[in-house]
């Protein structure tokens, strides 16, 4: 009887995990503060979580002015009215700092239904600065170190209430952050017609977790940083550090599949004085990072290469109409005909930081205008480091502003139509992929249907791979 009784609340337990109807805040109704701008702005608060389970600083999430040390307050509202049994409020910097919850069931006032039980044990903290703006909005693109550990008791508030409340359609929170010392952010704010705890989940799949672990290439104190294959598979390109210089290395493989230790690139490759760096192959040539990028010339810092007699040789600069980049990093990648550009950069059109942007040839050879790419795949903080398989549909770049298992996350995303601005939902690549720590640059192998990318490794970067069927990728 006992295993009967156990086996019955095993299965409802399972039922009521599955019926569970949660909905996220979908639209401002009232707030205290708001810092303003597209980064930790109030409109971060809505919708699902971003910075979650990975916790931690995000420009994705919240920062009211006196995330500090003061009293903050926001009304929300949900596009349903439901059952209330639950609100969870997701603090991905220093949670504890709720103080009271509120909902309106559609009268137009708010019933308070939780409240934190103050502890008078523990004193309030005060800040010592009268602010820190620039600690949010000092960013660095394209990471090659780990984030700093800024998640001090990230976690989720889980607000049951004593009865269920029917009807609501608004929440209203009340923070204190004195009660907890630290910077705070707020990422998101759902609510539950259950008890069971609303979780945050990684958009990936059973497909991506199976995959086996990846390996590294090549083991030293070599940092390897934006791998390139060569159309033949032969070499695999790479940048590291000499003499303070990005040069270009490669490696080669061996009779046992293997790859050689790395060899340093032509001198036509490596001419550059300070960067330089590939980012990607075609039939006729190579895309080549690292020049001086001249504002308002048109010239974006990358140039042509063909192998001409063994040796590379610049057939001309990349221009862009109007090229202009708010950071000293780009990335890019480019479709097997040449006709279309995609860069990582930040320009005026961000949706934040660093975006995913497209550009079309002309018939002159230079590419017309920038393009955003859509919100879709560009989120409030950094997208970048893309790479576009030869269906010229399947996009895999690395980006911070999605819920990720750390730092940078590589994903995978669609073009939905011909105008390259709508594109599906991004799916991260896995914790086969993906770990704590920075992961980047992708360059997909089509023919071997192997991943080559960049992993933040006990101090350094290192270029790993992983087996990933082309087919898993581009049906994604």
């Amino acid at each position: 009887m006992k295993k009967l009784f156990f086996l019955f609340t095993i299965l409802y337990s399972l039922f009521s995990a599955q019926a569970q109807q949660v909905q996220w805040a979908s639209k401002l109704i009232k707030y205290s503060s708001d810092l303003g701008g597209k980064q930790n702005g109030i409109k971060r608060i809505l919708g699902k979580p971003d910075a979650f389970p990975q916790g931690g600083s995000s420009a994705n999430a919240w920062t009211p002015k006196n995330a500090l040390d003061g009293k903050e307050v926001v009304e929300v509202g949900f596009e349903t009215p439901q059952t209330v049994k639950q609100v969870a409020v997701f603090e991905n910097l220093n949670t504890g700092c709720v103080i009271k919850i509120q909902v309106d069931n559609g009268s137009g006032s708010y019933e308070t239904v939780w409240t934190r039980k103050r502890d008078w044990k523990t004193p309030s903290f005060k800040a010592t600065i009268p602010a820190d703006h620039a600690y949010y909005y000092n960013r660095k693109r394209r990471k090659v170190q780990e984030a700093p550990n800024v998640a001090v008791n990230a976690g989720i508030e889980y607000a049951i209430l004593d009865a269920p409340v029917s009807g609501v359609v608004a929440v209203k929170v009340e923070f204190s952050f004195a009660l907890i010392p630290g910077q705070k952010q707020i990422d998101a704010i759902g609510i539950s017609d259950s008890s069971e705890p609303i979780l945050a989940k990684i958009n990936t799949t059973d497909t991506f977790e199976k995959l086996t672990n990846s390996e590294e290439i090549y083991k030293n104190d070599l940092a390897q940083k934006n791998p390139a294959l060569s159309p033949d598979g032969s070499k695999l390109f790479f940048t590291t550090y000499k003499n303070d210089v990005e040069t270009i290395y490669y490696f080669t493989k061996d009779k046992s599949e293997k790859w050689s230790n790395p060899v340093e690139a032509d001198v036509t490759i490596n001419k550059n004085e300070n960067y330089n760096y590939i980012e990607g192959f075609t039939t006729d040539f190579l895309l080549k990072g690292g020049l001086a990028y001249n504002r308002g010339t048109g010239e974006s810092g990358y140039e042509f290469l063909k192998l001409t007699d063994g040796k590379y040789e610049s057939i001309g600069n990349l221009k862009i109409v109007a090229y202009n980049n708010y950071d000293d990093n780009s990335d890019a990648t480019i479709t097997s005909d040449g006709k279309t550009l995609v860069l990582g950069i930040e320009s005026d059109m961000t949706q934040g930081g660093t975006d995913i942007y497209f550009a079309n040839r002309k018939e002159d050879g230079s590419y017309g205008f920038l393009q955003n790419a859509g919100k879709t795949i560009n989120s409030a903080a950094d997208e970048g480091m893309p790479f576009l398989l030869s269906d010229q549909k399947t996009l895999l770049f690395s980006s911070n502003g999605f819920s990720g298992y750390g730092d940078y996350d590589i994903f995978v995303s669609h073009r939905l139509d011909d105008s390259w601005k709508k594109w599906s939902e991004p799916v991260n690549l896995g914790s086969k992929v993906n770990t704590g720590s920075f992961n980047g640059s992708p360059f997909y192998d089509e023919k071997n249907e192997i991943l080559y990318f960049t992993k933040f490794i006990d101090g350094k970067t290192l270029i790993c791979s992983v087996a990933i069927s082309k087919v898993d990728l581009t049906n994604q």
